[in-house]
């Protein structure tokens, strides 16, 4: 018995020696099952291909968010004159912008009316009149100081003007003029009531408060008021370098302002469900999303400088400049922060929802907290009985919807802003965990929080699958009994 033994073991060796030595010559021993050569290259390849169309279409989706956002922004700021309106008339309340407009609108009096030279001739007048040699020296001292004095109070009338209500008024008027005129100009309207001149300038009119402010100025008896001319002068609040290039852009963007933010809605999630790793690829979308939304705020912080530089250039200090721009970027910095939100718990979301450990590990024991619950309130006679168990059957359904409601809200309600996103995600979860304590699983031998882990774990298996297979290639034995796919 013994020597059958070391002959059966002799043959064995002999027969690995044998594989060993085939192999090392590059021959497949018969024992071995022929592999088709062509199956690996092409999962291989279709893989690849899959991974380049996902990236694209997220890369593409990504790029273009920051000019949705952009022409969002102006087909609801810019092309419609009454929400124009509406939105910066309250800077006539504003002090910095109430001084910039006093000091602007006294020195055009000043320019039309030469105050110095007008009291002079007036006191040149009375002395030609007849007056005595002291007389006639205090009136040339008086020279200077009554016109002092007059300046002064122009300044303060216009002043008291531009706090008034009826300034709020002109103010009002002013931009709906001025709105009208530069989305005409920009439009290439030929009956347009005026065009943007060569050097690209667009401003607040000064004409009808200055009409304005005469007409306060004679109201209060001074006379002279009734002298100032007419005027043609603006403040200028943006400088256009070419403007044939901006009309261009102006049309390209309102027309792209409705579809465009859609757009690259569907490409970023084209490029998720394109791609083999579906969580991992949310999460990178929603990341390089957020990261546009903080260049569009670099570049924001940067405009104000530069906003900023051309207020003073123009002779409006910096608080008049920073509230003109707080109203003109102020909606589009709050969307981007808004998106910025949006695309971080986004993230969170998918990550938590993912097939990873830590938040298989989370969800765990949120379901196991639930269960507990559960049986507490049972125990205390509190049971959802049918209701519940109608609802653990339709509790991916239940689930989607809650989902879809909450991308609804953020998708459909304007203005999209942080506190809607905060609060939407919060009553979402509120939702889910009440579902998660009410719903009834059919017996206490599986858990909910078990039939999860069962289900994340053959997502896990999957998700570590090397990079050449294929998400058409057959399903392994072990997960076609544990209903178990590729994802």
């Amino acid at each position: 018995m013994a020597t059958s033994t070391i002959d059966d073991l002799h043959r064995r060796l002999g027969a690995l020696e044998a594989e060993n030595t085939a192999l090392r010559a590059g021959v497949a021993p018969a024992s071995l099952a022929p592999v088709p050569p062509t199956s690996v290259p092409r999962r291989r390849s279709r893989t690849w291909g899959r991974t380049l169309t996902a990236t694209v279409l997220i890369v593409v989706g990504t790029v273009l968010a920051p000019v949705a956002l952009v022409s969002a922004w102006a087909n609801v700021q810019l092309t419609d004159t009454e929400r124009f309106v509406a939105s910066y008339a309250v800077l006539a309340s504003d002090p910095a912008v109430q001084s910039a407009v006093t000091d602007q609108v006294v020195d055009v009096i000043g320019e039309q009316v030469d105050i110095p030279t007008l009291t002079a001739d007036v006191i040149d007048g009375v002395i030609e009149l007849g007056t005595g040699p002291a007389a006639t020296r205090a009136l040339e001292l008086l020279k200077g100081p009554a016109a002092q004095g007059l300046q002064s109070l122009v300044a303060t009338m216009v002043e008291r003007f531009v706090e008034s209500e009826a300034f709020a008024n002109v103010w009002t008027s002013a931009l709906r003029i001025s709105h009208s005129q530069v989305v005409s100009a920009l439009q290439n309207d030929p009956e347009a009531a005026i065009a943007l001149g060569a050097d690209g300038s667009i401003g607040i009119q000064l004409a009808p408060i200055v009409d304005a402010a005469k007409d306060a100025l004679v109201d209060q008896g001074i006379g002279f008021a009734t002298s100032i001319p007419a005027v043609d002068r603006t403040i200028t609040v943006a400088q256009l370098d070419s403007l044939s290039t901006v009309q261009l852009g102006y049309q390209l963007v309102v027309a792209a302002g409705l579809w465009l933010p859609w757009i690259s809605i569907l490409l970023l999630a084209a490029g998720v469900l394109a791609a083999r790793r579906r969580s991992t690829a949310g999460i990178t979308a929603s990341l390089s999303l957020g990261l546009v939304m903080v260049i569009v705020l670099a570049g924001l912080a940067v405009g104000r400088v530069f906003f900023d530089t051309a207020m003073r250039a123009n002779g409006i200090d910096a608080d008049a400049g920073g509230s003109i721009y707080e109203r003109v970027a102020g909606p589009l910095r709050d969307t981007a922060v808004a998106v910025l939100v949006l695309a971080l718990v986004t993230a969170a979301v998918i990550w938590f929802a993912g097939p990873f450990e830590v938040p298989r590990r989370l969800r765990g024991a949120v379901h196991g907290g639930a269960a507990t619950v559960r049986a507490s309130l049972e125990r205390r006679g509190l049971s959802s009985g049918r209701v519940g168990a109608w609802l653990h059957s339709r509790r991916t359904l239940l689930r989607a919807l809650i989902a879809l409601g909450s991308a609804a809200v953020v998708l459909l309600v304007r203005p999209l802003t942080t506190t809607l996103i905060l609060w939407t995600l919060a009553l979402a979860l509120l939702a889910v965990l009440i579902l998660d304590v009410v719903e009834r699983p059919p017996t206490d031998e599986v858990e909910p929080a078990e039939e999860i882990e069962t289900s994340d774990e053959i997502e896990s298996e999957d998700e570590v699958e090397p990079a050449s297979a294929d998400d058409d290639a057959t399903v392994p034995a072990d997960a076609a009994e544990t209903g178990g796919h590729p994802s």
